[in-house]
């Protein structure tokens, strides 16, 4: 565990410092682009013009992906305590409201709970592990099934991608493919969790608060997981909207398997806050870049999934954060 002096100094110090290492790289890259200004012109024109109904969509898909997440939330919980739809919405939304300057979005399962009873929100934080462990699954699996396509087809020929030879990617698509199954399997078997906390006499604590994960079955199991993975088709087609809005012309199907690639490293790679955002940028460019030469679209379109999927909903949180506690406080 990080003590509050090394929270405070990753996230306030740590992060605008990758931030800006991040953001000079990506400079660098869309410096070297040919026709920059003219690109520039065509990505202002793109959001006034015919296409910019493209834009309006991905704004009303990220309502209906975190709708997806607040009804998964939503079934989650039923047993522990029944949230209306709007309920778990706000849950979610506040969620995003403290992820966003905390390692890996870790805040975001404390968010969650603020709008369950008092006696609850201990035992609700267990829970989120089947929320996370389920969309992870989702990213982990196509992911890695992108892996594979693209291994086979763009990869091959070039012999060397993000500085890793053939080979180093035929190892890392072994182990992922393993990893998979075991979280398949750990996703099935939540069980297997209260045992390893029964045989352990320090955290026998901590039982009376992940006991709720012995009453999930595989049926309703299966049920998130098909949320998460309906969730998951919203980001690419959010994704693919955006880049060819901004003119990053490449095949459909390769760009999908591309973006699947990107996803499976962001999942992998820690981030936090301002940090997120360059990684975003450096991983589209260099994956989205063995497609097309736009870098100019390609760093926008990852700046624009950014501010849509997560820094709006953030601050929709922050307000109904502080909404919670000035009804709180009239109480």
């Amino acid at each position: 565990m990080f003590s509050k002096r090394t929270k405070i100094w990753i996230n306030y110090t740590l992060g605008p410092l990758l931030f800006v290492v991040l953001a000079y790289s990506i400079y660098r890259e869309i410096h070297k682009q040919p026709n920059l200004f003219e690109s520039w012109d065509h990505i202002l024109a793109a959001l006034t013009g015919a296409s910019a109904w493209k834009l309006y969509l991905v704004i009303l898909l990220m309502l209906l992906n975190w709708g997806l997440e607040a009804r998964k939330w939503q079934i989650i919980v039923q047993r522990l305590e029944p949230l209306s739809f709007f309920q778990s919405f706000k849950s979610i939304l506040s969620g995003q409201a403290f992820a966003l300057n905390t390692i890996n979005r870790l805040g975001e399962y404390v968010g969650r709970v603020v709008y369950m009873a008092e006696g609850n929100r201990l035992r609700a934080i267990p829970l989120t592990i089947v929320s996370s462990l389920s969309q992870m699954i989702a990213t982990f699996v196509v992911g890695t099934l992108a892996l594979w396509i693209l291994r086979y087809t763009i990869l091959l020929p070039q012999e060397r991608v993000v500085g890793l030879s053939a080979l180093m990617v035929d190892g890392l698509l072994y182990a992922l493919t393993i990893g998979n199954i075991i979280l398949v399997l750990l996703y099935y078997r939540l069980s297997w969790i209260i045992r390893v906390v029964d045989k352990l006499p320090w955290m026998e604590r901590i039982r009376f608060f992940v006991q709720q994960l012995e009453f999930f079955e595989a049926r309703e199991l299966t049920r998130i997981l098909g949320l998460s993975l309906i969730r998951y088709l919203v980001f690419l087609l959010q994704y693919l909207l955006l880049l060819q809005l901004f003119e990053v012309e490449a095949n459909w199907f390769n760009l999908l398997c591309t973006v699947s690639v990107m996803f499976l490293v962001l999942a992998i790679v820690p981030t936090i806050a301002l940090a997120e955002l360059g990684l975003r940028g450096k991983v589209s460019l260099e994956l989205l870049g063995l497609l097309s030469s736009n870098s100019v679209g390609i760093v926008t379109t990852a700046v624009g999934i950014w501010v849509i999927n997560l820094l709006l909903p953030a601050i929709a949180g922050t307000l109904f954060i502080l909404g919670f506690r000035m009804f709180k406080n009239k109480s």
